[in-house]
């Protein structure tokens, strides 16, 4: 039996060492790691960053591999580091190359990270030669994973066994993804693959020695898809769930604890169902099927999605819903992006960073202010039309901007129907904004929200809706519009002008309190309060403020029998008062 005096600690202990076993009844191995562990801990007395050693190929299109490894710990808040088994030459066409790396400086940049960085899960993935993987599993006895004393606890079947199987968290687990064949069809493992990841006995409490050899022993999980599951078992069929089922069951033989199935090869489906067995019955996980050619990477996505929540401290079937829901979320925020010209893209691992799916929404500028729309849902529903119906309407009309304004429905009703009109605002191209609340903005993702002076602060607006939102504000006054200027908002509401019907009391500031608030701004000023088509011309004659943009309308266009005529009235309006370069939205 190895000592623990030849092993370095990959994490330390998080879990209580029960006080009902005597320090006596214990083996001296397990004192000793108690003792130091508690050491370590006490010596370092920093948060604990959980740690994921991806032991995997390089995929020079940044898709796969290695990559999708770091992008994916990084999202999840988990650092990664990396032993690279392999260069290769891929794109979004295929594989052009592969240059594997030599077992021995496989072994020094392993033993480089273990001994040093440790790890609380290791994932692996692309193993392009049975070498490769003896010398993984060589390092890894040198730094154990947690089935190895787990089973020699198991097999001593003293008192403190059950203690023990729980504080091998102080142990790295394993998370194996069986990469043989990339998602364009070229072969990623050479022969001896399938000998080298097996294990040489059916049972899970084999000799140590033998548990030690072979990598599938070694996993927490193993995650193969179809095809791969089908390589395991000699090629056996794996096309149905029952199929999936069996598979599961006997690749659980060869010596993983647990056996994760990964059904997204299923046809006739518009669900995704993965198999996790645990030894004893099969886990269904259900998942939305995303129509997009941008999978590459899926696979090596979903398993260090895994080892990245297994390290932060979750249970298996945790970890597997987990790396679910982030996967199909990441696979929907990359479904419309073009990366490559072949027939896998790559995923957008870090969207709540770059948002590359909102570069073809509309970005804001001053002069979508020209005539914004404020809808009102009383006036909608005197006229028999829903809000996203008026929506439409007022774009197809000439609006350069819509604000949904809901004062009756309730937040489901709200965001019904926020989420109807948003789907149609960027069908054309128009920025929509919600008025008020910014829970209904942040659950649909609408392009901003405008904000009263009693509303949240707009710098608190603008952390939790990032830099990208759109925020208006209303100001009455030049100290107002200032103090929005400092603390980010994009434009400004200035009003009302006239007195309104939609806001009881509100305190009017005419043309030339508008004027004096334009004059103040730094930012784009729309006029809002009470305007119609009698007085539009009035509100931007000449000599117009140079930040004045255009004017917010509500009732002269949506209390009208028809909307499309209404608003294109409006446009024509101020077509005639302003030039038509100006007019005229780019």
């Amino acid at each position: 039996m190895l000592g623990l005096q030849r092993l370095r600690p990959a994490c330390n202990p998080l879990c209580h060492v029960s006080s009902q076993t005597s320090a006596q009844t214990r083996p001296q191995f397990v004192r000793m790691a108690i003792s130091e562990s508690a050491a370590t801990e006490e010596k370092h007395m920093a948060v604990k960053v959980p740690r994921v050693l991806s032991v995997a190929g390089s995929d020079s299109g940044g898709g796969a591999g290695i990559q999708a490894d770091i992008k994916t710990c990084a999202a999840l808040g988990v650092f990664c580091t990396t032993a690279i088994t392999a260069l290769t030459a891929q794109n979004t066409i295929g594989v052009q190359g592969i240059y594997p790396v030599s077992a021995d400086f496989l072994e020094r940049q392993l033993r480089s990270v273990l001994s040093d960085i440790g790890a609380d899960v290791v994932k692996t993935g692309m193993l392009p030669s049975a070498d490769c993987i003896d010398t993984l599993c060589s390092v890894l006895d040198l730094f154990p994973v947690r089935e190895y004393y787990a089973y020699i606890a198991h097999m001593y079947i003293l008192e403190w066994a059950e203690e023990y199987i729980s504080f091998n968290c102080f142990l790295a687990a394993v998370v194996v993804d069986p990469v043989m064949v990339a998602t364009s069809g070229d072969e990623l493992a050479g022969a001896g693959i399938l000998d080298a990841l097996r294990s040489d006995s059916p049972t899970l409490l084999s000799s140590v020695k033998n548990l030690q050899k072979k990598l599938l022993p070694k996993a927490e999980v193993v995650t193969p898809n179809l095809p791969e599951a089908s390589m395991l078992l000699d090629g056996a069929s794996v096309g149905t769930l029952e199929e999936m089922r069996k598979a599961a069951a006997e690749i659980h033989k060869m010596g993983p604890r647990y056996v994760l199935i990964k059904g997204g090869h299923l046809s006739g489906s518009d669900d995704i169902v993965d198999i996790l067995y645990d030894g004893s019955e099969c886990h269904e996980y259900h998942g939305l099927r995303v129509e997009t050619r941008n999978t590459h990477g899926t696979g090596c996505s979903l398993a260090s999605a895994i080892a990245a929540e297994l390290a932060k401290g979750s249970h298996v079937r945790q970890a597997v819903q987990a790396a679910k829901t982030y996967v199909e979320k990441t696979l929907q925020k990359s479904a419309k992006l073009t990366i490559g010209s072949g027939a896998q893209g790559p995923l957008n691992h870090v969207h709540q960073l770059n948002h590359w799916e909102s570069l073809g929404e509309p970005h804001f500028r001053p002069n979508h202010l020209l005539l914004y729309a404020v809808t009102d849902s009383s006036m909608n529903k005197q006229w028999g039309r829903s809000t996203s119906e008026a929506v439409q309407a007022v774009i197809e009309g000439g609006a350069t901007i819509v604000q949904i304004r809901e004062k009756e429905a309730d937040s489901g009703e709200f965001l019904e129907e926020a989420e109807a009109s948003l789907k149609i605002a960027r069908k054309y191209g128009v920025p929509l904004v919600i008025n008020d609340r910014i829970d209904i903005a942040l659950a649909c993702d609408a392009d901003g929200v405008h904000l009263g002076q009693s509303d949240l602060p707009i710098s608190r607006a603008r952390a939790i809706l990032g830099p990208k939102k759109i925020i208006g504000v209303s100001c009455k006054t030049p100290e107002q519009a200032m103090r929005a200027w400092e603390e980010g908002a994009d434009y400004i509401g200035s009003g009302g002008v006239y007195p309104t019907n939609t806001k009881q009391n509100n305190k009017t500031i005419g043309v030339e309190g508008l004027r004096k608030v334009c004059e103040a701004s730094p930012l784009p000023v729309v006029a809002i309060g009470g305007i119609k088509d009698h007085n539009v011309k009035e509100v931007m004659a000449s000599p117009r403020p140079e930040q004045l943009q255009g004017v917010a309308v509500v009732s002269g266009l949506f209390n009208q029998p028809d909307v499309v005529v209404a608003t294109q009235k409006f446009r024509a309006i101020l077509a005639d008062a302003l030039d038509d370069s100006y007019s005229r939205v780019v």
